[in-house]
This record gives structure tokens, sequence and C-alpha cells, in this order.
């Protein structure tokens, strides 16, 4: 759903191209306590960091663990909800607290049981 989607910037309402690009866990490139999350915005850099203890947090709460695939589509949720509410026009660098990655976990789950089989 969202490793290659558009959306439509707030302030400018121009068509805006994401495409998910890479996932890297920050502890080794910034010492950050986090999973960074890279996309490709128009061709430009930006980064989502989901912080490591969302996973526990997910883990302690349901159960179940936050995949790859997962983090993904919540970094990406997030990334479309953030351009399209015209926050940090032309920030390089978005970080999620533990409650906003959780709540944009249960917004990816609602909408992929929404979607037809």
């Amino acid at each position: 759903m969202f490793s290659d989607f558009t959306v439509t910037d707030r302030w400018t309402k121009k068509q805006v191209h994401c495409v998910y690009q890479a996932m890297i866990v920050a502890i080794a490139t910034r010492h950050a306590d986090a999973v960074d999350i890279k996309f490709l915005v128009d061709g430009r850099r930006v980064w989502v960091a989901l912080p490591h203890p969302a996973w526990v947090e997910y883990k302690k709460r349901t159960g179940k663990i936050i995949t790859d695939s997962l983090a993904q589509e919540i970094a990406g949720h997030y990334l479309k909800t953030a351009l399209e509410a015209g926050e940090g026009v032309g920030r390089e660098m978005y970080s999620l607290t533990v409650e906003e990655t959780l709540a944009h976990l249960d917004a990816v789950v609602a909408e992929m049981q929404a979607q037809p089989a």
C-alpha cells in the first residue's frame, strides 16, 4: 500500500510521488534507538524514524510482532498523512513517538482489513 504511492501536498496542491527505498537500524548509523525508513519523495531523500520501544510495546499489548514490511507500511502511512497535513515541508527526517507509531500501525491494519480479498 505504501511502498509506492502518490499524495497531494497540502500547501502546493502538487502530486508528490513517494517510493520506499531502504530500512536501516539507526543504532548503527546515528546511535538512536530507532529504525530509520527511507523514502524518495519526488526524488528527495526523506527518513521516517520509528522508535524501537514501539516493537516492545506492540508485543506486550497484542502478542504480535512488527515485521519489516509492517514497519515500512507504518512509515509510509505516516509520511502520506504528514504530507497531506502540510507538516514539515522540506524536512529530511521525521521522528515518531511510540504512541504515534502504534496509532499509524492501527490505521495501516484497519486499511488492510478493509480491502477486499
